[in-house]
């Protein structure tokens, strides 16, 4: 299997692997497999793939929604999202969003890193950003909105979050702008059939705390920190990344 002008520089030149050295590679779909350098110029290598050490488990249905944030502390949510094993990753505009445009590209090089760091094997998707009317307009109704207010009065939110999502296999975390909502995107929420609202608190977190705070609850009371187990897909040993 060829590599890309980047991942031969990083395993090359970075790195500084040579012929024979064994790595483990990952596509996102097909699992883990133990594989080979081949041998290597500093502009251009190959990998052999050998055996497949670890089956592909599914990400929980759980997609993120947050409104944007600066750079680097929208880097830093978006990894520890990834860490925290969501599905999708998707940027909503409030009417106090700060920031109108994400840089998609980076925020998938963001997921790719964020699972090499941590030996995940599944990728998050990152979808385009969207109004925040649309996406509620268009919400399905298998899926739970769970949307975290600062509003909110201060309440049990793993309790709360067992009893909403009774019912649901798939959810979604909505975290706000640094702003809050505002009132009129607030009743919208709070009116919606599909949509929980809670609290993470009484004190008022920034977007990336928040994040984190909400995104670990949800797991721990309706994700796969709470039991479930994915299944396994066929292997393919076809099309890997490297680390």
């Amino acid at each position: 299997m060829d590599l890309t002008r980047e991942q031969t520089n990083y395993l090359v030149n970075v790195l500084r692997l040579g012929e024979g050295a064994g790595l483990l590679v990952f596509n996102g779909r097909d699992g883990e497999w133990r594989a080979r350098l081949a041998p290597a110029g500093k502009k251009a290598a190959a990998l052999f793939i050998e055996d497949r050490t670890r089956v592909q488990e599914p990400l929980p249905n759980i997609d993120y929604l947050f409104a944007p944030i600066k750079h680097a502390r929208l880097d830093y949510m978006a990894q520890k999202a990834v860490e925290m094993g969501v599905r999708r990753l998707r940027p909503v505009l409030t009417r106090r969003t700060q920031t109108s445009r994400v840089n998609l590209e980076r925020m998938r090089a963001n997921v790719i890193e964020a699972a090499e760091q941590c030996g995940l094997l599944a990728l998050a998707e990152v979808l385009e950003e969207t109004k925040l009317d649309n996406i509620l307009s268009n919400w399905p109704p298998d899926r739970l909105l769970i949307f975290c207010d600062e509003a909110a009065e201060t309440a049990e939110p793993f309790a709360a979050l067992q009893a909403s999502g009774s019912g649901f296999a798939k959810f979604a975390v909505l975290i706000g702008p640094e702003g809050g909502f505002d009132e009129e995107e607030r009743r919208a929420l709070t009116e919606h059939p599909q949509a929980a609202r809670i609290s993470l608190g009484p004190r008022v977190l920034r977007a990336d705390t928040a994040a984190v705070a909400a995104l670990a609850l949800v797991q721990a009371a309706l994700g796969d920190w709470s039991g479930s187990a994915g299944t396994e897909t066929k292997p393919q040993p076809s099309d890997m990344m490297s680390p």
